[in-house]
């Protein structure tokens, strides 16, 4: 049976990464702070700092693999566009090959983008926020779709 502290301490483990909206790598600092100082002595917040990590990272490389696959292909949108010779000879290039029909698939990419981007930082966050209230009622919780870095 776990005590109210690793319930609180686990509880905390998972909202801390939610400090990332604050502090850059608090997502990762918090955690690993929380989880290295009472690993040792609870295997609760030994088993929920794995998870948080596991968590986080797996969200980082998501987002990763998503500006990778992202960016090229919206580059490759907005270069198909525009002819090679006029990028090189004209100075004024933007204003005499963007119309309607060109800028229509750059606008689709980016909006795939942006939308795969918002739906996985809002997964996120109600994912850590049920995780939390799963460590809170002493359960044990496992995010979904997360690479399994820390065992």
């Amino acid at each position: 049976m776990e005590t109210t502290n690793e319930k609180n301490l686990a509880t905390f483990a998972h909202l801390s990464t939610l400090s990332q909206y604050c502090i850059p790598f608090g997502n990762y600092i918090f955690p690993i702070l929380i989880w290295s100082s009472k690993k040792d002595k609870s295997d609760f917040i030994d088993f929920h700092g794995k998870q948080v990590l596991n968590f986080q990272l797996s969200m980082f490389l998501y987002t990763l693999i998503l500006g990778l696959i992202a960016v090229p292909i919206f580059l490759a949108t907005i270069f198909s566009t525009i002819p090679l010779n006029t990028i090189i000879n004209d100075h004024h290039f933007m204003f005499h090959h963007f119309s309607i029909e060109n800028i229509s698939g750059i606008i689709i990419v980016g909006l795939i983008a942006i939308f795969a981007f918002i739906s996985l930082k809002v997964a996120e966050f109600f994912l850590i926020i049920y995780a939390s209230l799963k460590a809170s009622n002493g359960e044990r919780y496992k995010y979904p779709l997360t690479i399994p870095f820390l065992k």
